[in-house]
């Protein structure tokens, strides 16, 4: 019992120390900012700010910018000019934590013009800042200049180029620049700079679409980056661990993004949630647009589990800051989130957005990344570039001197020969060139010539083997027919051939035809009747068949779903359309097109529709098919009831 005594006892003790230091985590979370403003004077406030891990845990930067405002104004009021400039190095940080970097450039570009009168720490913060938003606002020739001044001061060891070429697109020189200059700069015993270095390296990878080697190099990472965070003998601060935390969300983020370009779903979505959770309380831009990255992938995996109501609610999330390249990516997801629903009328709208952000990207991007890239050259390669200016000028120089020292005359006469000479030469050079020129169009079009012959070959060989399989699965249909009993299931697999023979004879007419893009319908049409007329033998012998299809071609992608959809209609009129007596049926299919427009129609005079054929519509595998066709042809199909017999008709694009 005294045992039992002892042990409650050291329970209770435990559950104090516990309570005791979340309250005290709980009490540092959330004085953070009062810590702020109880502290006096404008440089201890300033290493508040600048030193707390993560300031936006409890109050937001919209709460920090107005008590740094208030602190900005009496400063202001007593002219203290010191305080004033420590005051808006903190409102500059805050305009670039909010995502509002005009604001926020402005205010670096006014503390960038008395940068001597600030003292070591202001200073790295004023670039910091500048270096970030000329980033975001694709300013990489600015951003360039303020990282030699960084290196000048000794923020930075050297400029980097890396980054920027991530920025443009250029995955891979990104990579190579980042190895060749990160690599030799981590020791091997230090896991953490090499977590975030192979972190680094899976990411552009990934970035560059190389989805599974990308993921072996994460995966490196966060082996590394484990190591660093269990190694109890290193002495870690808050502020490591907190890094260390973001890290490993970032890492983890981006492994799941590989897993959903593999398709691997599932065992991506634990990983992108938490990773939202945890990048939700980074100050960092790059972690918010990380956010956004993950939460578009999200919905990604979740629309195609077909998790629809997941998917939705993560992309009607209204973000602050989002790209130009997310937003293509957001509208792509909710268009394919409409399709897979059946609203094609929000589909189309989504597509459409798209479409107009990605024409007006075009026009821009390519005068945009070429300048970038001049720049960027440009102070790569600096000193060399000076070099050769250097030299060249030397150069003209001496020439314009000896120019001077010639005599008049001497000059007319040698210059008057050249130019003869040249013009000379450069008729024979233009003859040459041309006989030249014309050989090679010759043995070009021989060449070409050749590869249209052989292309066409090939492609007629190609849809004869697709008929001839086609066939076989016919045969092999018929076979199963023989082998079945249920009456039912031998109609199923009757219908089944007819079907694969309308796509088949598809195939036949085109290897048929000397032009293999378009097939003469009214000849299709006939061949078809004839095949659908052979499976039906005690039916449709008389009844009188009108075909108005002459001149009308399609092209295969168009011809597939009208063979089905008039296999599926003639098959219906010879089962259902004349029980009694075929005698006086008639049957009518009408195909015209007239320039991008197009009009079918198909009529027969049998017993018509039932009346419940509204009820019955998506429960009928026949009308649910044309449906489905009559869709994937971009149109609606119309039914009237209301002549003898039953008339369907669309029109199509």
């Amino acid at each position: 019992m005294e045992r039992y005594a002892r042990f409650f006892f050291i329970f209770l003790l435990m559950a104090s120390v516990q309570m005791a230091t979340a309250q005290s985590l709980e009490g540092e979370r959330q004085n953070v900012l009062d810590d702020f403003q109880s502290t006096q004077g404008a440089p201890e406030r300033f290493r508040v700010f600048f030193g707390s891990v993560n300031r936006y845990d409890i109050n937001s930067a919209y709460d920090w910018l107005d008590t740094v405002k208030v602190y900005l104004a009496n400063s202001e009021k007593t002219k203290d000019t010191f305080a004033m400039r420590l005051y808006k190095v903190m409102q500059a940080q805050l305009y670039n934590d909010l995502g509002e970097f005009d604001k926020s450039t402005a205010l670096a570009k006014e503390l960038h013009t008395e940068l001597d009168s600030l003292d070591s720490d202001s200073r790295k913060v004023v670039l910091n800042v500048l270096d970030d938003n000329y980033a975001n606002l694709q300013l990489f020739d600015k951003q360039i200049e303020i990282r030699k001044q960084k290196r000048e001061l000794g923020i930075t060891e050297n400029v980097a180029f890396y980054d920027i070429y991530s920025n443009l697109g250029l995955y891979r020189k990104a990579r190579n620049q980042y190895i060749m200059e990160v690599k030799p700069t981590i020791a091997d015993n230090d896991s953490y700079g090499l977590a975030r270095y192979h972190g680094k390296v899976g990411n552009y990878l990934r970035l560059d679409n190389s989805a599974p080697t990308a993921m072996s190099e994460l995966k490196k990472a966060k082996a590394y980056l484990d190591v660093f965070i269990n190694d109890i003998s290193i002495q870690k601060s808050e502020e490591q661990l907190f890094e260390s935390d973001l890290l490993k969300a970032e890492i983890e983020g981006n492994i799941a993004k590989c897993h959903v370009m593999l398709g691997e779903y599932e065992e991506a979505i634990p990983l992108l949630e938490n990773s939202i959770e945890v990048l939700n309380g980074s100050p960092k831009n790059n972690h918010k647009s990380e956010v956004v990255d993950n939460t578009l992938y999200l919905a990604d995996a979740n629309l195609q589990l077909e998790k629809f109501l997941a998917a939705k609610r993560m992309l009607d999330i209204d973000f602050d800051n989002i790209s130009v390249l997310q937003n293509i990516k957001r509208n792509s997801l909710l268009a394919e989130y409409y399709d897979k629903v059946e609203n094609y009328r929000n589909a189309a709208t989504y597509y459409k957005r798209n479409e107009r952000i990605k024409d007006s990207l075009a026009q821009k991007q390519s005068a945009l990344i070429k300048q970038q890239l001049v720049t960027i050259v440009a102070n790569e390669d600096l000193e060399n570039s000076q070099r050769l200016i250097d030299e060249q000028k030397r150069i003209n120089e001496l020439a314009r001197s000896e120019m001077k020292a010639k005599d008049e005359r001497i000059n007319l006469v040698f210059i008057s020969l050249i130019f003869t000479l040249l013009g000379f030469a450069g008729l024979v050079y233009a003859y040459l060139k041309s006989i030249k020129n014309q050989r090679l169009i010759a043995e070009q079009k021989h060449i070409i010539e050749n590869a249209l012959i052989e292309k066409d070959s090939l492609l007629k060989e190609i849809h004869h083997r697709v008929k001839n399989n086609l066939q076989m699965v016919s045969s092999l249909l018929s076979l199963q027919t023989k082998n079945t009993r249920s009456k039912s299931a031998i109609e199923a697999l009757e219908e089944g051939k007819s079907r694969v023979k309308a796509m088949a004879l598809i195939h036949q007419k085109l290897y048929q035809n000397d032009d293999l893009s378009v097939i003469e319908m009214q000849g299709y049409i006939e061949s078809l009747i004839n095949s659908v007329q052979s499976v039906y033998k005690k039916g449709g012998h008389n009844i009188n068949i009108t075909i108005d299809a002459e001149g009308t071609e399609l092209d295969i992608d168009r011809a597939i779903p009208f063979g089905l959809i008039l296999n599926e209609l003639v098959s219906n009129s010879f089962k259902y359309a004349f029980p009694g007596n075929d005698d006086d049926g008639k049957i009518y299919i009408h195909l015209r097109k007239n320039g991008s427009q197009g009009y079918f129609e198909y009529t027969d005079n049998g017993v018509g529709l039932p009346e419940d054929t509204d009820d019955h519509s998506h429960s009928s595998m026949g009308i649910r098919l044309i449906n489905r066709l009559v869709n994937q042809l971009q149109s609606k199909l119309n039914i009237d009831k209301n002549v003898e017999g039953v008339r369907f008709w669309f029109n199509f694009s």
